[in-house]
């Protein structure tokens, strides 16, 4: 579990299953995720079955934020194709329950996942993707230290338009040297 300021990630568990496809079919959740069609329960149970064939640095974990009544999930989180050698890796994030949406939640929780990713997993480049449509998004990612590397020019079909796909990364010596980026660990 990784914890920070009244926001934790931990594993995902079966019982997340219902709220990830609930939030995964609303329609102003998925307008910046890769998500083109509805989504299924069972989907979303072969989903979580095929997660134990991920290496364990790869498994997504829930976001939760602290609340007056315990623990509430929000979204999820992962650090995905992780490159050993060039020590990489790409993350993902997402808060599903709308009103949780402009709080820094989400800020907080890829401090976490940064944090992880760099000392933990020792990895040297963290990167995205994003939509350009998105600028909440890519507000948040500059706020943590991302910074943009390149355009995707009309990569994307959705909505009835192509958009553009930014590219943003951080560097560990970027991490390291922004000390107002460290979180609770």
């Amino acid at each position: 579990m990784l914890l920070g300021d009244h926001v934790r990630l931990r594993g995902v568990e079966e019982s997340d299953i219902g709220k990830f496809v609930s939030w995964l079919n609303d329609p102003e959740v998925t307008e910046n995720l890769l998500i083109f069609w509805p989504l299924t329960m069972k989907q979303e149970e072969k989903w979580f079955e095929d997660l134990s064939k991920k290496e364990p640095a790869e498994q997504p974990l829930a976001i939760e934020i602290e609340t007056e009544n315990g623990w509430e999930l929000i979204g999820n989180s992962s650090l995905q194709e992780i490159d050993c050698v060039n020590r990489s890796a790409e993350v993902g994030i997402f808060i599903g329950n709308k009103t949780c949406w402009g709080k820094g939640y989400g800020s907080t929780a890829m401090k976490l996942l940064l944090q992880f990713g760099f000392n933990r997993l020792n990895l040297n480049r963290i990167y995205l993707h994003v939509f350009e449509t998105n600028p909440r998004a890519i507000r948040s990612y500059e706020k943590v230290g991302f910074k943009l590397e390149g355009r995707l020019r009309q990569d994307i079909f959705k909505n009835g338009k192509y958009i553009d796909v930014l590219m943003m990364s951080i560097l560990r010596s970027e991490w390291d040297e922004g000390s107002g980026l460290k979180v609770n660990s």
